[in-house]
């Protein structure tokens, strides 16, 4: 088995739902036996950890933690950051995530699946990250809103598509 990306990285995963931090763990620490795994379950827990260690990757959900302001935090002390998450499923969110700097943005659904796109995370740079994130999960996200998703907000999508074009060239 070849060694995990994630091996001797300190992540931080910060939810509400502590079972879904277990899970995460879980996850993680089965790919990755010597990443030491980090949790917090508030958004003051998690603005302390933030501030005292600095991590390679940390994994926000969006709902209950305040996760756009811990996305803003976070970029701004230069982590790598996912942004996982079930009740903002939405264009929007996905949208104001890549705005603000996050380096993914993926369904809790997928949590079973999640090692691989957080090594992506460490592997590419954000635009090529972002790239082969949305090769990877277009097909979930045009299957839970619909093909059209993009033209809600066309000019937005059309400019980062033909980014993330370019940087594939």
């Amino acid at each position: 088995m070849k060694e995990s990306l994630l091996n001797n990285k300190l992540i931080l995963a910060v939810d509400d739902e502590p079972d879904v931090l277990t899970v995460l763990e879980e996850e993680i620490k089965e790919a990755a036996p010597q990443c030491r795994f980090d949790k917090a379950t508030t958004y003051q827990e998690a603005v302390e950890r933030m501030m005292t260690l600095t991590y390679d990757l940390v994994i926000l959900d969006i709902m209950g933690v305040r996760g756009f302001d811990l996305l803003n935090l976070a970029v701004s002390r230069h982590f790598p950051v996912v942004m996982l998450t079930a009740h903002a499923l939405n264009t929007e969110s996905l949208k104001q995530s890549i705005e603000s700097g996050a380096r993914a943005y993926l369904p809790k659904e997928k949590l079973g699946e999640v090692v691989p796109f957080l090594e992506d995370v460490l592997r590419y740079e954000y635009l090529p990250g972002w790239g082969r994130l949305l090769e990877n999960l277009g097909g979930f996200f045009n299957t839970r809103w619909g093909e059209n998703w993009k033209k809600v907000d066309e000019a937005f999508w059309k400019g980062f598509d033909e980014k993330i074009a370019f940087i594939k060239k």
